[in-house]
């Protein structure tokens, strides 16, 4: 079955954050070294990407976890597996390496789960993060025209990053957390040549990030905005993830499903971050907040970000269950 066809049938369920599980193991130098890199010049500590080479394992039980609890989509450990995310650990070179690697450990599980359930599909999501550089803004005050990575150079990383999740045996991809449009152009006018090089059609996801009460990105777009400069690529969802807990996220997702045709996804923080920089939201009280989403209609795809669990999936997970999928053919017209 297609994705398309499973999404006009019921709410799929996106897994919960990576980065949250990784933390749970404690790792330290020595472990995401491995013995591959024991001699790499640079600080690895905190490359949580770098584990699908060193700690396969790790990341192979996660994706089992949140399959487990119910998930129907996992990402890719790929959120900053660009040779421009790998510069900050001098691993440039490894950027095709990475993505490759995550998509088949991905795949891979995907696979079991399909074997014990075959009437359920598995997807994989292909993680395309929106780097620590921005296109459209200057990161110096004193030079407003100073940008510190130009479209092509975005398009040349994003290129092989997409490579090497298709080459790994992606599903679908997901260029998610945009706070800066003119990166997720880059990102999609990458992937587009791919698909016309090698005559293929993958379905891909965008998912943009609100970061404050303002209801805007960080490039300064409205949830309108956002949604017009990404309608010129065929997409299959449209939708916003991070920065935000639930219930502050749900006004903007309801915007954006109100004048949607396509499927529209969200996987919202659990919560705001506490003064450490933990999330603190239990999974009951996400579970209840997803659930005026459901109520609602305004989703087709619902997951978690930061702070999320395969205890915070599973329930969600129960609930999407209760509910019929958002129709993506009726938006309303102002």
């Amino acid at each position: 079955m297609s994705i398309e066809k499973d999404l006009e049938q019921r709410i799929l369920v996106l897994d919960g954050a990576m980065g949250t599980m990784i933390q749970n193991h404690s790792l330290e130098e020595a472990d995401f070294r491995g013995e591959r890199f024991v001699g790499h010049p640079a600080i690895l500590k905190g490359n949580n990407d770098l584990l699908s080479i060193t700690q396969p394992e790790i990341i192979k039980a996660i994706h089992r976890n949140y399959f487990d609890a119910g998930a129907d989509i996992v990402e890719t450990n790929t959120f900053s597996s660009t040779s421009i995310g790998m510069a900050d650990y001098q691993m440039e070179s490894l950027a095709y390496e990475l993505n490759y690697e995550s998509a088949k450990i991905a795949k891979e599980v995907s696979q079991e789960y399909l074997e014990k359930t075959p009437d359920q599909a598995r997807y994989v999501a292909g993680s395309i993060g929106p780097t620590n550089k921005t296109a459209s803004m200057s990161p110096d005050v004193n030079d407003p025209g100073f940008r510190a990575i130009t479209f092509d150079e975005l398009v040349t990383a994003y290129r092989e990053q997409v490579l090497g999740l298709i080459d790994g045996g992606s599903d679908l991809l997901l260029v998610e957390t945009i706070f800066d449009t003119l990166n997720a152009k880059a990102a999609l006018y990458a992937i587009n040549e791919v698909k016309e090089e090698r005559g293929i059609d993958i379905p891909i996801m965008v998912s943009g990030t609100i970061t404050d009460a303002s209801g805007r990105t960080l490039s300064g777009q409205t949830v309108e905005a956002f949604r017009i400069s990404m309608s010129h690529i065929p997409l299959l969802s449209i939708g916003f993830n991070c920065a935000l807990g639930a219930d502050q996220l749900l006004p903007y997702v309801k915007r954006l499903a109100n004048q949607s045709d396509i499927y529209v996804s969200a996987h919202p923080n659990a919560g705001l971050p506490n003064a450490f920089g933990a999330y603190d939201q239990s999974p009951e009280e996400m579970q209840s907040l997803i659930e005026d989403y459901l109520k609602q209609n305004a989703v087709n795809i619902i997951g978690g970000c930061c702070g999320t669990t395969p205890d915070h999936i599973r329930l969600i997970a129960e609930a999407a269950k209760k509910y019929p999928p958002r129709n993506p053919n009726h938006p309303q017209h102002a």
